[in-house]
């Protein structure tokens, strides 16, 4: 028998828009508009929604994709996607293309025209959004993204899993516990102080010198978690071996603020939203009209056919 309850299905947008700019081949509106980004979004809005039939749909926006006080904590954090700095108060620009910055307004638009929600919050990531949604919700919920950080947020008991679109949103996985545990060894629960440990470069986190991906699992898998690692490294009647106890401990700066930065945020405000997937584009003559200015009849047919019949 299918599922039919309520089901909430979140995108992490930039993550899916990025992956369509740079995935699908450059297709132009009529006014010479590059829209490959904004078309590739819509397919793949339409392939989810008509493969998991959510009944709330939000696409969560990075209002602040480099937080300050992420930075603050550690200074190299997504420090090599910086274009440059602007003095002032003004934030740092991420090195994005041109042709997709042209198209992100155009996403907005659409998604407005169609009625599916957008959900950001000054001062924090998508990721924070997301933690955010997925720890309030009161039903199933499946979280769309190519970023495995976000694979702290799986939960079973909670009904809490990551589509996860590394490969392909044609192609993606069914993150569970039981995924990442055969994947690192580890819980889902554990993967934030995982990816702490043994650091991220694509997010500028240097992680802990010479502990890898086996090392930092076996770890938590002995001492649980972060506090767990350090109370053993200061312990000289603990197992810990010298090895992994001098790395600990000349990591100890890192490992006070790192934990920080790499968990994702579950207790935000967000403003009053509504997540609820309207059956019909809330705008229909907007549908129309952006669908002929922007050479998007196609994927905007498919997501209103997806939305009509999920």
């Amino acid at each position: 028998m299918a599922d039919t309850r309520e089901r909430l299905l979140v995108l992490d947008t930039a993550s899916m828009y990025f992956r369509a700019f740079f995935g699908v081949p450059e297709i132009l509106a009529p006014d010479g508009t590059n829209v490959n980004a904004v078309r590739g979004l819509l397919e793949f809005i339409a392939r989810l929604v008509g493969e998991y039939s959510p009944s709330h749909l939000v696409c969560a926006w990075d209002n602040d994709w480099r937080p300050q006080w992420r930075v603050d904590l550690v200074p190299s954090y997504k420090s090599h996607r910086v274009e440059y700095v602007v003095p002032g108060d003004n934030p740092d620009v991420e090195v994005v293309p041109d042709p997709l910055a042209a198209q992100i307004p155009i996403i907005l638009e659409v998604l407005a025209a169609l009625g599916i929600c957008v959900v950001g919050a000054d001062h924090y990531e998508a990721d924070d959004v997301i933690g955010t949604l997925a720890t309030g919700a009161s039903m199933p919920v499946d979280i769309v993204t190519g970023d495995r950080d976000l694979f702290q947020l799986v939960d079973d008991a909670a009904e809490v899993r990551v589509l996860y679109i590394a490969r392909g949103v044609g192609r993606h996985e069914r993150v569970t516990n039981d995924v990442v545990r055969d994947k690192y060894g580890i819980e889902a629960s554990q993967y934030a102080d995982f990816a702490t440990l043994r650091g991220d470069a694509s997010d500028g986190l240097p992680g802990v010198a010479g502990v890898g991906d086996k090392t930092a699992a076996s770890l938590l898998q002995k001492y649980v978690d972060i506090p767990g690692v350090i109370a053993a490294a200061e312990d000289d009647d603990s197992d810990l071996g010298p090895g992994p106890r001098g790395k600990i401990k000349a990591a100890a700066d890192y490992l006070t603020v790192a934990p920080k930065v790499v968990a994702v945020a579950r207790d935000i405000e967000l403003e009053e939203y509504d997540d609820r997937l309207p059956r019909t584009p809330v705008d229909h003559a907007a549908v129309i009209a952006l669908s002929e200015k922007w050479n998007l009849e196609s994927p905007l047919a498919r997501v209103v056919e997806a939305m009509s019949t999920r």
